[in-house]
């Protein structure tokens, strides 16, 4: 596809979406199940949902500017998840392949709003409210769930992280009594 002008610029991009939003929903369950914090599962099947809804919303907007979804691949969300695939045949202590997968994901939420960020402007630019709005309620959720995710990773996954690392440290060590010191 020649990239002409901004609405095949914006069909493009639209196109890059779908395929990493489809990508998405068959990673999500396998990093779910990897995850051994069921706060962490919670908020994959949560976002599994939610990517479901993003992938219709895009569907809507494809049908309401007479584009077919299909026809690009998204080769850095295959790369993001194939890094995710690769830490999850790691042999980890559960809590730190937990952070290890919500780092993965919050690699993904931010190449996603980055994603959504410019597609909703070029729908803004090109007159199309209806698509703005519908990418704007996605690009608000893919930065909530980067929130939650944050939150989870330094108010519990990350501290019980550092505490298995303390854990395996030998006894007087200095990294043990700094573990000790924080709880």
């Amino acid at each position: 596809m020649k990239l002409a002008s901004l609405r095949d610029l914006y069909v493009d991009e639209l196109r890059d979406l779908y395929s990493a939003e489809t990508q998405i929903t068959k990673a999500l369950p396998r990093m779910a199940k990897a995850a051994s914090s069921p706060e962490l599962r919670d908020a994959f099947q949560e976002h599994l949902e939610q990517t479901r809804g993003h992938v219709e919303r895009l569907e809507r907007i494809f049908e309401k500017i007479g584009a077919k979804p299909k026809g690009k691949r998204c080769v850095a969300m295959e790369g993001l998840i194939e890094e995710g695939k690769d830490l999850m045949s790691e042999d980890a202590e559960p809590s730190v392949m937990d952070a290890g997968l919500i780092a993965a994901a919050q690699r993904v939420e931010h190449y996603e709003m980055a994603g959504y960020g410019c597609v909703r402007t070029y729908a803004r630019i090109l007159g199309d409210n209806e698509a703005a709005k519908l990418l704007q309620q996605t690009l608000d959720e893919e930065s909530q769930t980067d929130k939650r995710l944050t939150q989870l990773a330094e108010n519990l996954i990350n501290i019980e992280a550092a505490d298995a690392e303390a854990e395996e440290e030998p006894k007087g060590s200095r990294k043990t009594k700094t573990a000790k010191k924080r709880r």
